[in-house]
């Protein structure tokens, strides 16, 4: 699996001192959730398990694990989004960005795109849909590989 880059991630230091500061404790299966979610940078709860358990560093069960992704999520120390399916899929990254996901291979990139998000910003800013307010947005781009992974184009 891909490692997403740091950008925007918390290393584990300041992992522990955000749930310090939520009055929580950095308990071994809160941090082996953490450690996953930063090499995965986007995944399910099974996900995030499975990587755990062939780690096989920290025991911990498949509803803990769901249930930290989610305490995180309403904490707002991760995000949460939904994918194909309804599948729950959780984003350690929670700054500004926008997502490109991979229809094919269900896959999460993030894409940091400064001009475009300045843009939406900026067109919906002050922008009323009747009886409704924006209070943010969140955009996944869906695409598709354009050719397959490994093979190089022929000339």
């Amino acid at each position: 699996m891909k490692k997403t880059r740091d950008r925007g991630i918390p290393d584990i230091l300041q992992f522990k001192r955000m749930l310090r500061d939520k009055g929580l404790r950095a308990t071994p299966q809160r941090l082996a959730v953490h450690e996953a979610m930063r090499v995965l940078g986007h995944a399910s709860a099974d996900e995030v398990a499975a990587f755990i358990s062939a780690q096989g560093a920290t025991p911990v069960s498949p509803a803990s694990v769901y249930n930290i992704l989610a305490m995180l999520s309403d904490l707002q120390i991760y995000d949460r989004r939904s994918g194909r399916g309804g599948k729950m899929v959780f984003d350690v990254r929670v700054g500004r960005h926008l997502h490109l996901y991979d229809t094919s291979n269900q896959i999460w990139q993030d894409l940091d795109d400064e001009e475009l998000l300045n843009w939406m910003e900026a067109h919906f800013k002050g922008r009323r849909f009747r009886g409704y307010k924006i209070d943010g947005f969140e955009v996944q781009l869906l695409c598709h590989p354009t050719r397959r992974r490994g093979v190089e184009k022929k000339a």
